[in-house]
């Protein structure tokens, strides 16, 4: 329970970073043309339309409890509609690339606050652990949903690129990718891959590394 309580900020910051990643994609998809997300009330900064019971809760939760030395999670994807894109394949990319610029934005806005506070008032406080972690949490996320594995946003980006047949079949791994992203989870393999270009990126954005 104590531990708990002391990753309370850290949860609230992830809440607020996914739930502004996924108002990111609905926001670009209606700027090129899709309301489908406006109409279902998701264009919003409260978190409760966008819960996702396991990803936003639960997840969290256990990785809080087991001690796992970081925390992720996610929201339930905003719904977007292809077809009343003005033009599918390229307005797909922008709406992929929005919810990880944001939480790149974030992670640039609260690292300005953390070094600015850090200068004047030291390493100590809740409020810059808080910042730190919010500068981590929105690096691990960005970095994390650019991986090019169906459904996450790196997908969308790639299809962008590749010719019509091949984006066809490459996008119907789709319904495997939670099983491959969870597989490769299990192996450390985003470990391997996360941690080291996170570690540059929070040397550039917070100016202390994490390792």
């Amino acid at each position: 329970m104590e531990r708990l309580i002391q990753m309370l900020p850290q949860l609230a910051v992830l809440i607020f970073s996914i739930v502004v990643h996924e108002v990111a994609h609905g926001v670009i998809a209606l700027r090129h043309g899709d309301t489908t997300a406006r109409d279902a009330g998701r264009l919003t900064l409260n978190p409760l339309p966008h819960i996702d019971l396991f990803g936003t809760i639960l997840f969290p939760l256990i990785l809080i409890i087991s001690n796992a030395g970081f925390l992720f999670g996610w929201a339930k994807p905003v719904p977007v509609n292809p077809w009343r894109l003005r033009l599918p394949k390229k307005d797909m990319a922008f709406i992929g690339a929005a919810g990880p610029l944001s939480n790149l934005v974030l992670a640039v806005a609260a690292g300005l606050i953390f070094r600015t506070l850090l200068t004047t008032f030291g390493g100590s406080g809740i409020l810059i652990r808080t910042l730190f972690y919010a500068v981590y949490i929105n690096v691990i996320l960005a970095i994390f949903n650019l991986i090019p594995i169906p459904p996450l946003d790196g997908s969308r980006i790639l299809i962008a690129f590749l010719p019509q047949r091949t984006a066809e079949r490459y996008i119907q791994f789709e319904r495997y990718g939670m099983f491959i992203i969870f597989a490769l989870m299990m192996l450390g393999f985003f470990r391997i891959i996360l941690l080291p270009v996170a570690n540059v990126l929070m040397q550039l954005i917070a100016g202390i590394p994490l390792y």
